[in-house]
């Protein structure tokens, strides 16, 4: 599939990504023991929308773009609150020049005693990270397969946050690894929260595999999330974007079941984005 962050950034599938991933976050925030975070597949951090392969795409006006013209009731706005801090806090002179990938998102998020890793092999992806997340106490950037990181970061000494799973999906065997890794960091750290996003297409084989594997894994406390287009796309081409989240956190679902709806309102283009929330 080759689902690039660079060209695809901002795009309608980063949106509901990364409103989800902050709508968690808020929750883990609710306790005061410090979490960690876990970005396993954390691209370069940071892209400049005027940059080539923003541009060509012309993917994020049709997501971040009329998000941030978007205004929503006073209880909505509350819960996107700090998605939309972390995205002002990228484009520091103002406008929307720059959108933040999701280690710049929750790190924006975390308190002095929460911890974030954000893992990236591809070598000019990684360099970009470092740069932009650094190796500092509170955050840091290393440089290694997603894979392998997922296997060696679980558990985290603090025994509780967020593992953020985004593979590119370049191979055709991604979804069954992506299980694979899930069932057996589930069972290294079954209390842990794992939220990993997923390419939705016409036939949707992948998806169902995916859920028939953490079925017969007995990983039982599951949520989904998708936001899909209505309209028919062409065979193989991105139909939505998909989420799962293993042991979400107390009435998270109420949280997607308020929120995302006037999201994929202001995110539709005619096409019927539309959102399902289920267990």
């Amino acid at each position: 599939m080759n689902y690039r962050h660079a060209f695809h950034a901002g795009n309608f599938a980063d949106v509901h990504k990364h409103i989800v991933l902050t709508l968690v976050l808020r929750r883990l925030l609710e306790k005061p023991t410090p979490f960690r975070v876990i970005d396993t597949h954390a691209g370069g951090g940071l892209y400049d929308l005027e940059s080539e392969e923003p541009v060509r795409g012309g993917e994020w006006q049709g997501g971040i773009g009329r998000l941030a013209a978007a205004t929503f009731p006073p209880a909505v706005e509350a819960k996107l609150a700090p998605y939309r801090a972390a995205v002002a806090r990228a484009s520091p002179d103002g406008g929307l020049r720059f959108y933040p990938g999701s280690p710049l998102i929750a790190r924006a998020m975390l308190r002095a005693d929460d911890r974030l890793i954000g893992c990236e092999l591809e070598p000019g992806a990684a360099a970009a990270l470092l740069a932009n997340l650094g190796r500092g106490k509170r955050s840091k950037a290393i440089a290694i397969d997603g894979w392998t990181a997922l296997s060696a970061y679980v558990p985290p000494l603090e025994r509780r946050g967020l593992v953020l799973i985004d593979p590119p999906y370049e191979k055709t065997d991604e979804f069954a690894r992506l299980a694979d890794a899930l069932r057996a960091a589930h069972c290294k750290w079954p209390t842990g929260l794992y939220l990993a996003w997923y390419p939705i297409k016409s036939d949707r084989a992948g998806p169902r595999m995916l859920a028939a594997a953490l079925q017969d894994a007995g990983i039982d406390r599951l949520l989904w999330s998708e936001m899909t287009f209505g309209a028919t796309q062409e065979t193989g081409r991105l139909l939505g974007s998909g989420l799962v989240l293993v042991n979400p956190p107390w009435r998270l679902d109420e949280d997607l079941d308020e929120v995302l709806p006037h999201v994929a309102a202001a995110l539709d283009d005619g096409r019927r984005l539309k959102v399902r929330t289920h267990r």
